[in-house]
């Protein structure tokens, strides 16, 4: 039996990955020298069994956009709350083999959320529908605030941007960006909502943390309202996922 504890993170285009740089860093910080943590990019999800077999070593994975969701039909099981979710961005590889999913974004996000909490922040608008804007939207649920989705398309609890109106600004006291748009290197990019309406009273929170401002947190720090990226939501789930393999 090997004593190697090799981690990793399966994603699309993930060269730029917070998680290997941030575990590698942990690994050598804490003297834990005797593990790894690898990017696994693929293309497809089908390349997903091929990961686990080519590596019997692997005790625990992230996973990152655009996978969360399609990576459940190749796990054995999953937590709870992921099923709640409907995204798995950490998975628990035990010693028999089988595949643990559970979802660590939800956890991170909450966390990180909870200081810039004021009793008038009720109500919250999510922007974009993926698996993380599923784990924000259970992690407000905890909080007991309420939400609606914006997207392209009208759906159930779910707005068009053009039907961001003044009174849904005013409503919505805390607008999420749970969309690419602002990554870099195309950072000019920022979702289509009236950054007019936001105040003071109002909380801006990107998902995005590279670059570390955004063009939507920009725009609503204009405006007055409390901004954050999204790095320390990434280093809470983080620790919780290695929690989870630890555990």
């Amino acid at each position: 039996m090997s004593n190697f504890n090799q981690f990793g993170l399966v994603g699309r285009n993930i060269s730029y990955s917070f998680s290997k740089k941030y575990f590698t860093e942990k690994f050598s910080k804490e003297n834990l020298g005797e593990n790894t943590y690898e990017n696994f990019d693929i293309a497809d999800i089908t390349e997903f069994q091929d990961i686990i077999e080519e590596n019997p070593d692997l005790k625990g994975l992230n996973v990152t956009i655009p996978f969360k969701q399609s990576v459940i039909p190749y796990l054995d099981k999953v937590s709870k709350k992921a099923n709640a979710i409907g995204a798995v961005n950490t998975i628990k590889i035990t010693k028999k083999g089988r595949l643990k999913g559970y979802n660590t974004d939800w956890f991170g996000f909450k966390k990180s959320l909870l200081p810039l909490l004021h009793p008038h922040h009720r109500k919250a608008l999510i922007l974009g529908t993926g698996g993380a804007s599923k784990a924000v939207a259970y992690a407000l649920e905890k909080l007991d605030i309420g939400y609606l989705f914006v997207s392209r398309n009208e759906g159930k609890n779910t707005i068009t941007y053009d039907q961001v109106s003044p009174y849904i600004m005013e409503e919505y006291t805390i607008v999420v960006n749970c969309t690419p748009l602002g990554t870099s290197p195309d950072t000019d990019a920022a979702p289509e909502i009236p950054y007019n309406y936001f105040t003071s009273g109002h909380i801006a929170y990107d998902l995005i943390y590279n670059p570390t401002e955004t063009t939507f947190l920009k725009n609503a720090a204009k405006k007055g309202a409390v901004t954050k990226n999204g790095y320390e939501m990434l280093v809470f789930q983080a620790e919780k996922a290695w929690e989870i393999w630890n555990s």
